[in-house]
């Protein structure tokens, strides 16, 4: 199979039929063979009644329903465990996404054996206060943190290599950073193709101004784990070492002046009068903490046990 389509969905009734339409007109006239995955996040509308009619008139078209929303990156999670094509293709269910682009994302990464090939929507139709330049920022600094070279991290429209897909663990809200995620496995095959964008046809959008806050720290989150998430003492151990070395180094030093003071015949100098002996004493005690934590993440990481963070209602 050529095509294995992902669109996660919450309460997109109005656009799934044309969507779909679309889809099958594209991969027809392309001879792609496909299938598609729709993931109902949770929608309280009518989209997962379309979804089982769809599927009845093609069996190209599957379907998982959620039993309440959990978020796109579960509903990715819960798709990519399922699909089969050699290239698979994400893409957002408002009709935003041009289904038009699937032949030439697959054709990019197919001719140029690339790992991701990721959209970018260079010309938008979002609001510039509270979309547009929001996002602007949150691309540089991701690009910055990660080394990721995109334009674009949250573009919903992209193309895997179907091993991608199947190496990379979407948890949380980090299906914006698939690309990163990919690159610290290994995949570093990673480019951009410029992308149509239009304003959304029906419906509003199911995302606030919060999502950058919260995509900027997962994507410190992101750094923390690709770097120390295999091995987080090296991490709190060596900052712990060097805290508790700096403070007992301050306590050495406040017992010798002490002495020096005794020496010459100096008394009446306590060292709990003295700030740097709390200073001292507090550095000490977080960097044994930090150590112990250090100790406990290494415990953790041998003893954990992966699980789903989803329940799923139904499929089809």
């Amino acid at each position: 199979m050529n095509l294995s389509i992902v669109i996660p969905l919450l309460n997109e009734a109005e656009s799934l039929e044309e969507l779909f339409s679309r889809i099958d007109l594209v991969c027809k006239n392309h001879q792609l063979s496909y299938e598609i995955w729709f993931i109902d996040d949770g929608s309280t509308d009518l989209s997962w009644n379309i979804i089982e009619n769809l599927s009845v008139q093609n069996s190209n078209i599957h379907g998982i329903k959620f039993s309440r929303n959990y978020g796109k990156s579960q509903a990715l999670h819960a798709a990519f465990e399922k699909v089969k094509g050699d290239v698979i293709i994400t893409m957002d269910a408002d009709l935003q996404d041009f289904p038009e682009e699937i032949p030439e994302l697959y054709h990019k990464l197919i001719s140029e054996n690339l790992d991701i090939v990721s959209g970018w929507k260079k010309k938008r139709f979002d609001n510039v206060v509270t979309k547009n330049l929001p996002s602007k920022l949150f691309n540089s600094a991701a690009r910055k943190l990660s080394g990721v070279e995109l334009h674009d991290f949250n573009c919903g429209l992209k193309a895997y290599k179907k091993q991608v897909v199947k190496s990379i663990d979407v948890y949380g809200d980090m299906h914006r950073y698939i690309p990163v995620l990919a690159a610290n496995a290994g995949f570093r095959k990673i480019t951009e193709k410029e992308v149509q964008h239009q304003a959304r046809p029906y419906g509003t959008s199911k995302f606030g101004s919060e999502r950058f806050v919260r995509g900027f720290l997962d994507l410190v989150t992101l750094w923390f784990v690709s770097r120390f998430g295999g091995r987080p003492m090296h991490f709190f151990g060596a900052a712990g070492t060097l805290m508790f070395l700096f403070g007992f180094l301050s306590a050495f030093w406040l017992g010798i002046s002490k002495l020096i003071d005794v020496s010459r015949g100096i008394y009446g100098h306590l060292l709990a009068n003295n700030p740097w002996f709390f200073i001292a004493l507090t550095m000490m005690i977080l960097g044994t903490l930090l150590f112990i934590a250090g100790f406990l993440g290494e415990m953790i990481i041998r003893n954990n046990r992966e699980h789903k963070n989803y329940h799923i209602d139904e499929s089809i």
